[in-house]
């Protein structure tokens, strides 16, 4: 059965960030004992406020804040008084009494979110199938211009560019070094138009901080969505690598600083999530499928709160996996035929690795010099060694290292060439120095 995505529960009507900022505490869909205890934590931290300071913090109208802070005057919550000439209700500003105070620490110690309001779990679900990115359509020349500085076959480019168009998960597969992560990083340039992203997210009572400036880029062109609570981005793209363990995979609460970090891959969602070097994460490759089979086939993970609500969440991202190990190694048929592209990514041609050699000289600032390539093409024959995309840039670095502690200009010859690969691979190959003492010798002939 092929994967399919969720309908959206408001039945495909309009997307919720397109509607219109909330002009009553109703209209919110958040619950009115939630917004009072959200403006007295604000007030509380950041002390006398203005009206419109206080709008802009909580990302909501005067309209809605003001039965709002009526209520909590009436009930010796907080005080207001009037600085400035006006005669607006911009001249006012609000502070918390005695009773207001006692009551934040309260609000403080059971949830310190005190940032912009959020929205309502189903308006997020919705927001996120409708900006789906399955949505996206990417065309040959979209993939010829992004990658028009990378030397890559074409047969991978046109994996890459049908991959972005699936919505399905893909996997990267070839020995290290042959620029599987360089590819993968480079898939963020294919995510097309913007989407619209919370600052946070209400589930049960509970607020879930999502716009992240580390991984969301807010637009400077698109216009603003009419509701400041969600904001206009670019489609995230979320890189981990080793580091990552099954527990970023799901909702954590810091009992201390008491607050919720949303996963990675629910902030990666209408994006990619790359997951580079899989297989070398703190756990296994076994453990990482077995945990995504469900939320790859139905496009809808479970997370739970520290309460131990269960709830569902959209589950609309482009996984990328990139691994050393062949797909085989890694996972069960079951788990593979979710995956729909297994790109290998392997040695380059002599045409393509003699482009990447040009490009990272002059990149570098070094003068190309065939007798020296050909002194490298003959090594990687001498010792069997493929032609892998790092090892260019790589070797030349140490050229330039060498250069700069003798203080002098960068110069290419078949010698420092030599030095530079048995640097860099070591004892294996500097065994037959004594063999390639006089294969450089000999290209150093050739070049006179």
């Amino acid at each position: 059965m092929p994967d399919t995505y969720p309908e959206r529960s408001d039945g495909g009507g309009i997307e919720p960030a397109a509607k219109r900022a909330p002009r009553s505490v109703a209209e919110t869909g958040l619950p009115f004992v939630f917004l009072v205890e959200l403006l007295v934590k604000i007030l509380f931290l950041r002390g006398q406020v203005t009206l419109p300071a206080l709008a802009s913090h909580v990302k909501l109208n005067a309209s809605v804040l003001e039965p709002l802070l009526t209520f909590m005057r009436a009930e010796k919550l907080c005080e207001a008084r009037r600085d400035g000439s006006s005669g607006t209700d911009a001249d006012l500003s609000y502070q918390l009494g005695d009773q207001g105070r006692l009551r934040a620490a309260d609000y403080l110690r059971r949830n310190a979110y005190s940032g912009p309001a959020p929205v309502n779990l189903a308006d997020y679900s919705n927001q996120v199938l409708a900006q789906s990115v399955a949505h996206m359509h990417v065309t040959r020349d979209n993939v010829m211009r992004e990658f028009r500085e990378v030397v890559a076959s074409t047969a991978v480019l046109d994996q890459l560019g049908a991959a972005m168009n699936s919505g399905r998960a893909l996997f990267f597969h070839g020995p290290a070094g042959s620029g599987k992560s360089y590819l993968a990083e480079r898939l963020n340039g294919l995510l097309s138009g913007t989407v619209a992203l919370p600052h946070a997210v209400m589930v049960d009572g509970e607020v879930l901080p999502f716009l992240d400036p580390m991984l969301h880029t807010v637009s400077s062109t698109a216009p603003m969505p009419a509701d400041p609570r969600w904001v206009r981005a670019q489609r995230p793209a979320v890189l981990t690598g080793g580091e990552l363990t099954l527990d970023m995979l799901d909702l954590q609460f810091d009992p201390g600083a008491r607050l919720y970090q949303a996963p990675l891959h629910l902030k990666a969602n209408n994006g990619i999530f790359i997951i580079d070097d899989l297989g070398r994460q703190r756990c296994s490759p076994e453990e990482l499928m077995n945990r995504w089979i469900v939320p790859m086939a139905r496009h809808i993970d479970y997370l739970s709160l520290h309460t131990g609500y269960k709830f569902p969440v959209p589950f609309d991202v482009i996984v990328v996996f990139s691994s050393n190990l062949a797909p085989r190694h890694l996972a069960d048929d079951s788990f593979l035929r979710r995956i729909g592209y297994k790109i290998h990514v392997g040695p380059l041609s002599a045409y393509h690795y003699l482009a990447v050699f040009r490009s990272t000289c002059a990149q570098l600032g070094i003068n190309f010099d065939e007798a020296s390539y050909a002194c490298l093409l003959h090594l990687h024959q001498l010792y069997q060694r493929p032609l892998l995309a790092c090892y260019p840039r790589d070797i030349l670095a140490q050229i330039c290292d060498k250069a700069r502690y003798e203080d002098c200009a960068v110069q290419l010859d078949p010698e420092v060439l030599q030095w530079a690969w048995n640097n860099y691979f070591g004892s294996d190959d500097n065994l037959a120095s004594t063999h390639t003492g006089s294969a450089t010798v000999q290209h150093k002939g050739e070049a006179k």
